[in-house]
């Protein structure tokens, strides 16, 4: 600086002068240097998205190979997600995508790194330096060198769990920004029981000794914390962070509290269980899902509590004794913080930390939520993303509606019909949000266009009236909302009852947990292998017109007998474009007799 005004003065030019130049140099530099990136125009119909006004969205790409789950953003741009099915992609499970002409669209997509994973495999973040992602069983990280799509660096394994595959070991991961990795551990079980009508859970509730509870907990349904940064961590060499925890999908550090939140999936199947306690509608709304404010050694309750919103209580489930009226010992345990309806699958969660949306988005977190599977014969629910309010780590008011529109049929009979599914979210560097999806493997870019200080009431009433009205969103109501009311009983009572819940009431899955029945292999096979698995069970892995599922298939010796098991086989082999012959009551008695597995 003292030789730039050395230069001016022999010059001779006056003090005045000189520094009017500079303040306009610097103030040109300046603006050059830190003003915002221009942001692309959003597509038509915002990409299909409805959103707050002032929002606008467009479609990154239209659908990956592979579809996906999380993602991250560099620091650059580039986009990093974690794919669903590897076994579409030649086995890669991560795709990189860069955009090369400023229009927001991906132009580059690359599959890169092959390794074993699953459906269940989730996490995607960048973290100092690294890309971290995780399958079922393992978190691996690699070196993000500048500029460069597609790490070649050496490819770390930061932890390792043990086989076999479940369901529900999605692996999320969070940073503390302290040299700490937050690993989440799902449970093999709905409630920790056999999956029979009626059983009892297995351990006793509130146990302090763990092998006097429920034994899922010794290992699973919690949170570990591990060093972000050592190699080949097993389970036994990070701390237990906090348990009672079924189903761990999206976990976020909140740096404004200094915490941990995760959301969590509840318990499935009252109805299928205990139909003589629980309602449909009630299985349809309950249990809540939740958002949890996570510190060290916390028990969220599973599997013998369930949150009920509506109550605002933590009630004992009826495995362990509960009648939707016993709390036991419920109010000891730590609270969720939000409790959304039930089955609205939260499956990532996003505290906002960029400057372009308004500032209300910075006081609390966007969750996103997959969508339920289990909710007839009301509307399947949930699909879109929400936004819980916060100030310091303290919920200030109801969840809000974010971003809807990603369901394509309204209303949703089944999951497989509903469209497209998000599933994943993140921030870019101009603050942009990324939102992913599951089905096709769409990603969206949301972007704020209007004026920050008048952003309020009015541009969130659409979204207000959404929450009240919108079939994937509001209450159902009991009668109005029953979706089999006045019409005829067409489908097999014991499919309906027993089967409908997981692989849907037209034959065709989920999409991700629970393989179809329509045109199957299995279902048209040998029969006594058909068979065997309704009387037995069934544990995966297991391949399904090509796609691997792991989700385990309960017995159903104990409660169904040779009449209703042939009356539902018959029913899945004539159905939904199969079209084998039917099965005897007889030939089932011949496979129950000979006791196979």
């Amino acid at each position: 600086m003292t030789k730039i005004l050395q230069s001016f003065r022999r010059l001779k030019m006056s003090k005045l002068y000189i520094f009017v130049l500079l303040a306009v140099f610097f103030a040109a530099y300046g603006f050059t240097l830190y003003q915002t990136p221009k942001l692309p125009p959003g597509d038509p119909n915002n990409a299909g998205l409805v959103l707050p006004d002032g929002f606008e969205a467009l479609a990154v790409v239209d659908s990956l190979k592979g579809n996906a789950r999380h993602l991250a953003v560099n620091s650059n741009g580039d986009i990093y997600v974690k794919t669903r099915h590897h076994a579409v992609t030649e086995g890669f499970g991560n795709v990189a995508l860069r955009d090369t002409d400023g229009d927001g669209k991906a132009d580059i997509i690359t599959h890169f790194n092959k390794y074993e994973s699953g459906q269940y495999g989730t996490a995607m973040k960048i973290h100092n330096g690294y890309l971290y992602y995780s399958s079922t069983l393992i978190v691996y990280r690699q070196k993000l060198k500048p500029g460069q799509l597609v790490p070649d660096s050496k490819v770390d394994t930061i932890v390792i769990d043990s086989p076999p595959v479940h369901s529900h070991q999605s692996k999320p991961i969070a940073f503390d920004g302290k040299g700490y990795m937050y690993v989440g551990w799902g449970a093999d079980s709905d409630v920790c029981s056999d999956k029979r009508p009626g059983s009892l859970g297995v351990g006793r509730p509130d146990a302090e000794i763990p092998g006097e509870g429920c034994p899922h907990l010794i290992d699973h349904a919690g949170i570990w914390k591990f060093s972000e940064s050592k190699l080949n961590q097993t389970q036994s060499e990070g701390l237990r962070y906090a348990t009672g925890l079924r189903s761990i999908v999206g976990m976020d550090w909140d740096k404004t509290s200094n915490s941990l939140y995760a959301v969590i999936h509840g318990r499935d199947f009252f109805r299928m269980l205990w139909p003589g306690m629980f309602s449909p509608w009630e299985s349809a709304m309950l249990p809540s899902d939740e958002l949890f404010k996570v510190h060290k050694d916390m028990d969220g309750g599973w599997p013998y509590y369930y949150y009920d919103h509506m109550k605002g209580k933590k009630l004992l489930n009826p495995e362990y004794g509960g009648d939707k009226i016993k709390e036991g010992n419920g109010a000891k345990l730590t609270q969720p913080v939000m409790g959304f309806p039930g089955h609205f699958a939260p499956n990532d969660i996003l505290f906002y930390k960029g400057n372009q949306l308004p500032e209300r988005y910075k006081k609390g977190a966007f969750v996103v939520l997959h969508g339920s599977t289990i909710r007839q014969p009301y509307p399947q629910a949930g699909y879109f993303v929400a936004f819980v309010p916060m100030v310091n780590g303290v919920v200030t008011g109801p969840w809000e509606v974010f971003a809807d529109g990603f369901i394509q049929n309204d209303p949703v009979l089944t999951a497989n019909t509903a469209g497209y599914r998000p599933m994943g979210i993140t921030e870019g560097p101009d603050g942009s949000l990324y939102i992913s999806e599951t089905e096709k493997g769409k990603i969206w870019r949301v972007m704020f266009k209007g004026d920050k200080t008048k952003f309020g009431a009015a541009q969130l009433a659409k979204m207000v009236a959404r929450k009240k009205t919108a079939s994937n969103i509001k209450d159902p109501d009991p009668i109005k909302d029953d979706l089999d009311r006045g019409k005829p009983v067409v489908a097999s009572a014991v499919y309906t009852m027993y089967c409908g819940a997981c692989h849907q009431r037209d034959g065709k899955g989920d999409g991700g947990r629970f393989p179809p029945l329509n045109e199957s292999e299995w279902v048209n096979g040998d029969k006594t292998r058909l068979i065997n698995i309704v009387l037995n069970g069934l544990s995966g892995p297991i391949t399904v017109k090509g796609l691997p599922y792991s989700e385990a298939m309960p017995a159903h010796r104990s409660f169904l007998n040779d009449d209703q098991v042939a009356e539902v086989l018959t029913y899945i082999r004539k159905n939904w474009g199969n079209n084998s012959d039917a099965i005897s009551p007889q030939e089932v008695a011949v496979v129950r007799r000979s006791g196979t597995k």
